[in-house]
């Protein structure tokens, strides 16, 4: 049984940072990357970052890009995501999850992770 627990969330004023932290575990459990992703009420869930390990590489959401920045232990099977300069946006519940497959490049849909944590509620306040 793997498990996903992500936490740090909470309610910060725009312009605020956050940091979002994430731990994979489970016996014999390695996985091949590491993401975020996020759901606003009414909308879909989509890609925030993710952190690949074979390659060491780091891939940001459009919107995100130049604010957050993702990091992690492979390891460890952890990752986190630090957010700066905080939108209303923003606001959402953040969801952490772990592939244990290998793609060339992507990750950036939801049915690339095999391991999804229960969620971390982010508000940003205007």
């Amino acid at each position: 049984q793997v498990q996903v627990v992500e936490s740090g969330g909470g309610l910060v004023q725009a312009g605020g940072s956050l940091r979002l932290s994430c731990a994979a575990s489970g016996r014999t459990f390695s996985s091949t990357a590491m993401g975020w992703f996020r759901q606003a009420p009414g909308k879909e869930r989509e890609f925030v970052a993710v952190r690949r390990w074979s390659t060491s590489t780091s891939s940001y959401a459009d919107s995100v890009k130049g604010r957050f920045t993702i990091s992690g232990d492979n390891s460890q099977n952890t990752v986190y995501l630090q957010m700066n300069s905080l939108k209303p946006e923003d606001t959402a519940v953040y969801y952490c999850a772990a592939s244990t497959r290998y793609y060339y490049g992507g990750y950036y849909q939801p049915n690339m992770y095999d391991y999804w944590g229960q969620g971390t509620q982010v508000t940003v306040s205007s």
